[in-house]
């Protein structure tokens, strides 16, 4: 990822640290963490710059960032973080829970429009009596769908809601599987949100796991449906799914003590969610398009586990942080 010509740029480690420090003390944009480097020598120290080195222009930082993004250094850093947690045995490497949530994309409602108007430039109605760039648009009356519609600024999100009297947001979906004993991340992706994004991630996430040894797989109850089930059977996994009314789980799974323990478990997961949204700034995305969204949630989850084995290890010292 160095430069071979040209200027010199930013070099991938440091941008790298960077991006991490953004994540771990919740800096809203790239001017304002070049902002924070210039005067504070703990984040010099930690990028890797000098007292009188010049700080990066913050056009620089993010056309930098953009190659880093692209190229699969997020992933091999979070493969490597899960190494340090084996290492330290804190992970479980028998039960598992998984989970999805809404991640609000950077985008406005006014610009979710018909498919054909996208060839066709703006629609008669967009011009209002509004004037500047937040112009009004009267859309009221008119059924929407993302069958129909589509966003202009931002083409991979789709709208969704959180449930049944919720408002519909335009959306990704950001999935994540923990381990039971600590509560580590140890998958995270994103993906657009689909009503069944959940299910087919989940399908995913399963076969990509390593080692086939038997699992179990904490999750609620929308994940309960027969075909989830029949997946989770097929890749040696037994579901420990909250129960619908009409669950294909029986008496056969959810006698045994390690389902209710799996049901106790599976709600560590918010608590991943929660950070990563609140101190990670991921619940109004910063980005568009999924390839510059999933490696900023994947850094999300870098920045948690961080901070859980931070926790971890001051508890077993005596020392809860």
């Amino acid at each position: 990822l160095y430069a071979t010509r040209g200027r010199a740029s930013i070099p991938p480690e440091q941008l790298l640290r960077a991006l991490m420090l953004q994540v771990l003390y919740s800096i809203r944009s790239e001017r304002q963490l070049m902002e924070r480097l210039s005067y504070d020598m703990l984040f010099r120290w930690f990028v890797g710059l000098g007292l009188d080195d010049e700080v990066w222009h913050p056009t620089t930082f993010t056309h930098n960032r953009e190659r880093l993004l692209t190229s699969e250094v997020v992933d091999e850093l979070f493969g490597l973080v899960k190494q340090q947690a084996a290492a330290k045995k804190l992970l479980s490497r028998d039960h598992f829970s998984i989970d999805g949530t809404l991640l609000e994309a950077s985008a406005s409602l006014k610009r979710f429009v018909p498919k054909a108007s996208l060839k066709d430039g703006p629609r008669d109605d967009d011009s209002g009596s509004g004037s500047g760039r937040n112009e009004a648009v009267n859309f009221h009356g008119e059924k929407r769908s993302n069958e129909t519609h589509a966003s202009k600024t931002d083409p991979d999100s789709l709208l969704a809601r959180k449930g049944k009297g919720k408002e519909a947001k335009l959306s990704y979906c950001g999935h994540l599987m923990t381990e039971n004993r600590h509560g580590i991340i140890v998958d995270a992706d994103v993906t657009q949100a689909t009503g069944r994004a959940e299910r087919e991630m989940a399908a995913v996430m399963l076969a990509r796991r390593c080692g086939k040894s038997r699992i179990t797989l904490g999750a609620d109850k929308n994940y309960d449906t027969r075909q989830m089930n029949q997946v989770c059977r097929d890749e040696n996994c037994t579901p420990h799914f909250s129960r619908r009314a009409n669950s294909s789980l029986d008496g056969r799974t959810t006698r045994h003590a390690g389902f209710d323990i799996s049901q106790r478990k599976r709600k560590q997961i918010e608590e991943c969610n929660g950070w990563m949204k609140d101190v990670a700034l991921l619940r109004k995305l910063r980005h568009r398009g999924l390839e510059r969204i999933r490696p900023m949630y994947v850094l999300g989850a870098i920045g948690y586990n961080i901070v859980r084995f931070c926790n971890i290890d001051a508890f077993w010292e005596g020392e809860c942080v």
